[in-house]
């Protein structure tokens, strides 16, 4: 690249100084405020795994598949695999801070392939989209199940798609306030994660009537699925773990908005992941450990599974103030989706690979790309309308949503494993010797997982209990690559620099044409 003199932008500190000078040797101007600290970065990952919430809402596909022994072991060898993808994110993300995050590493990586980092953008702005809406019916479906509780009143799927509507709302709301709330939200999750996680804990040891033994904890298998094969059964309950897991990326999304981004946003996406994988333990086994009737939750009422275990363990009355900890934890987490949804559409079409570019690219006066928030946000309930006429289908949306996020990992994972050599530039935060091993590790992690969340989960299987997520993913991989075809290829080059210094004519990997 040749030596330029760097563009002049206000800076708060020195932190802001080598962040906004890296940003424009990327061939990008500042149009951020860095507002984020370390916490708040670390938040916007913890919030967008809720471990808590995570957990709560998929403990049952465990527990039915696997159980105990499948949920214990099942969540520390993902929980080590997940912390080798976020050991690889890290690395390139120290290397490239920038908004477009996964998008932006592959294309950063193989400029000479601009279908791979349209693909990619595409496809996981997609998934933080159906993320959030995910979040937010969990977050409706958890006050379906406060209101089951505390009232007896059981909802009809219109009343609880309605609630999730609003959450949809209130959600865009707090994103178009900007940076700074979203900043401030995710560091008070942060202490709000620790002190729900031992309000919880300490609940359920101390109320539960009666006490599992370590045995049971540890080595008791319990199979609702149908299959016969023990080991696949097993398998199965690790969908539960990476559900749970995903996430701690999101803090690549607001790399522009966070001061010294090379350094903190890699150590917030490993750090959200080790936190999480204890905090997530400690939680799993006062779960295990005060389970009162695993066939009492399989056969529960309630809008969520895991209300059952609690009304079980520790009443009623106490049952609402755990729920009420766990669903305020999610709406927090679905806000943070939406948060990544709608920085990938501004950084996408900031590059000419999202229509209305300009208008995606509005920023208002609170900093925030809002025309990205409110098309996730519009997105995000027209989906949750479908949850009235057919839960299936609804599910098997969502669940496209988990596998297009590994799908997005994979990406720049390959790219490291088969052309390492394309990492031409390393941040502060790198794996020296180690970088290949660990990705090589993280890319046969996520074939595996990708390839088990589209296999069947019941058996004999009909059309009840079909895993719909394959239709869905083909669904999204079509639709990503008909845009590519008719669309893109003509439109999407490669980033497109913003600093002036290094001249539009510039190619991504700074040489110019």
């Amino acid at each position: 690249m040749a030596h330029t003199e760097l563009q002049k932008v206000p800076n708060e500190s020195p932190g802001t100084n080598e962040s906004d000078r890296r940003l424009l040797e990327l061939g990008y101007k500042p149009e951020f405020r860095r507002e984020m600290s370390l916490f708040g970065v670390l938040g916007i990952s913890f919030c967008a795994i809720g471990i808590l919430t995570g957990m709560s809402s998929a403990f049952q596909t465990g527990l039915f598949s696997g159980g105990p022994l499948g949920l214990f072991w099942g969540w520390n060898v993902c929980s080590l695999f997940m912390l080798f993808i976020a050991l690889s994110q890290a690395e390139i993300c120290s290397a490239y801070p920038t908004m477009g995050g996964l998008y932006f590493w592959v294309c950063k990586m193989k400029p000479d392939r601009p279908i791979l980092g349209f693909c990619t953008g595409w496809i996981y702005s997609i998934a933080m989209t159906l993320t959030g809406t995910s979040g937010n019916l969990s977050t409706a479906l958890f006050l379906a199940s406060l209101i089951e509780v505390g009232q007896g009143v059981t909802l009809t799927r219109v009343e609880i798609a309605a609630i999730a509507w609003g959450i949809n709302i209130l959600s865009g709301i707090i994103n178009t306030v900007g940076t700074k709330a979203i900043g401030r939200m995710s560091t008070f999750n942060i202490w709000w994660t620790l002190a729900g996680t031992f309000v919880l804990v300490v609940t359920l040891l101390v109320k539960a009537p009666a006490k599992n033994s370590a045995k049971f904890v540890f080595t008791d298998f319990e199979n609702f699925t149908g299959w016969e094969s023990k080991g696949f059964v097993v398998l199965l309950g690790f969908i539960q773990a990476v559900y749970t897991l995903e996430g701690s990326e999101t803090a690549g999304q607001v790399a522009e908005e966070a001061v010294r981004a090379e350094f903190l946003a890699p150590v917030a996406i490993v750090g959200s992941i080790a936190g999480s994988w204890l905090i997530g333990l400690a939680y799993m086994l006062a779960l295990l450990f005060s389970v009162q009737s695993i066939s009492s939750v399989q056969s529960t009422s309630f809008a969520i599974p895991i209300a059952q275990l609690y009304h079980d363990a520790v009443g009623p009355k106490l049952t609402l103030m755990c729920l009420t900890f766990i669903c305020l934890g999610q709406f927090m987490a679905a806000v943070t989706a939406f948060t990544a949804s709608s920085r990938l559409f501004y950084a996408l079409a900031r590059d000419n690979a999202f229509p209305a570019k300009k208008t995606y690219m509005r920023l208002n006066r609170f900093q925030a790309p809002y025309v990205g928030v409110w098309t996730s946000v519009l997105v995000g309930c027209a989906i949750s309308c479908t949850y009235i006429g057919s839960p299936i289908a609804f599910n098997a949306i969502l669940s496209s949503a988990a596998i297009a996020v590994m799908l997005g990992y994979l990406q720049p994972i390959i790219i490291r494993v088969f052309w390492p050599s394309a990492l031409s530039s390393r941040g502060p935060f790198h794996l020296g010797r180690w970088s290949w091993a660990i990705n090589a590790a993280s890319f046969a992690f996520t074939i595996f997982i990708c390839v088990l969340f589209i296999l069947p989960t019941s058996h004999p299987v009909n059309q009840n209990n079909m895993n719909y997520a394959v239709v869905s993913v083909g669904g999204l991989m079509l639709i990503v690559g008909l845009t590519w075809v008719f669309w893109g290829r003509y439109r999407f080059k490669g980033p497109v620099h913003t600093n002036i210094h290094i001249g539009e004519e510039q190619s991504v990997d700074g040489k110019t044409e």
